[in-house]
């Protein structure tokens, strides 16, 4: 059997310890209660410090759980309560856009889909919660990558796969288009990823104003983007797709996004 990595132990040791009574200690009073020498207390915090997921206090020296673990324990919460907030929102904004409707949170550097409504209509479809979609070519993982640092950190971190002939990989131009998606609110994919298919989507905020999550449409090209111009979406359905996020962030207890 593998024997469990003893930095990781203490480590995890120091954070239930930090979780529980007090909600500052000294270095002195952690490495005591762990039954550990300082040096060795002091090189396990700057670690977590440096993580996020431990604070020190400047004035009084004095370590506190960091905010990386609230964002951590709100992810796992908040994709079970995210899809559940969307069911409504988004079996109405696949009635009024006529087209498939999917909700999307990072994972492993990819866009996880959580919740997919299949397009209003008789044709033959496959259900895709569980698949995983790329964070840079994706309108979902291009507006997570804009509004949350881990996915921008991994969109320009990860390899870069072209699609198609339209995949933007270049990362200088990849930060203009996630400057661009939070300047107008939404992202779009127009066949960066599939050929034929084009997608919007918008971000959707919890009460902590931070990102949880992305909705969006996608569907064939003729159909999501304006006739007179096959390389710009209809300006109805960004607006939908919006409207749809707002909908989703109100009831996660968002004020402002």
């Amino acid at each position: 059997m593998a024997r469990n990595i003893q930095s990781l132990e203490r480590a995890a040791a120091m954070l239930r310890l930090l979780a529980g009574g007090e909600r500052r200690l000294g270095l002195s009073d952690i490495a005591a209660a762990l039954g550990l020498a300082k040096g060795t207390a002091h090189g396990i915090l700057r670690t977590l410090q440096a993580e996020g997921f431990v604070e020190q206090d400047s004035a009084s020296g004095r370590y506190q759980l960091g905010a990386e673990l609230l964002r951590l324990g709100n992810s796992y919460l908040d994709v079970h309560e995210l899809r559940a907030r969307a069911l409504v929102w988004t079996d109405d904004l696949a009635r009024s856009s006529g087209e498939a409707v999917y909700l999307g949170v990072l994972h492993q550097q990819g866009v996880l889909i959580v919740h997919h409504v299949f397009r209003p209509d008789d044709s033959r479809q496959v259900l895709e919660v569980g698949a995983m979609h790329p964070l840079h070519s994706t309108a979902l993982g291009k507006v997570l990558s804009a509004y949350d640092p881990v996915a921008h950190s991994e969109a320009l971190e990860a390899e870069r796969k072209d699609f198609t002939a339209r995949t933007v990989c270049d990362s200088g131009e990849l930060e203009a288009v996630f400057d661009r998606t939070r300047a107008r609110g939404y992202s779009a994919d127009v066949e960066e990823t599939w050929e034929g298919v084009a997608s919007v989507a918008a971000p959707i905020h919890d009460r902590h104003r931070m990102p949880v999550g992305a909705v969006g449409i996608t569907g064939a090209v003729e159909r999501v983007c304006r006739q007179d111009d096959p390389a710009a979406l209809r300006p109805e359905l960004i607006a939908a797709v919006r409207d749809c996020a707002r909908a989703v962030s109100r009831d996660l207890g968002a004020s402002r996004f």
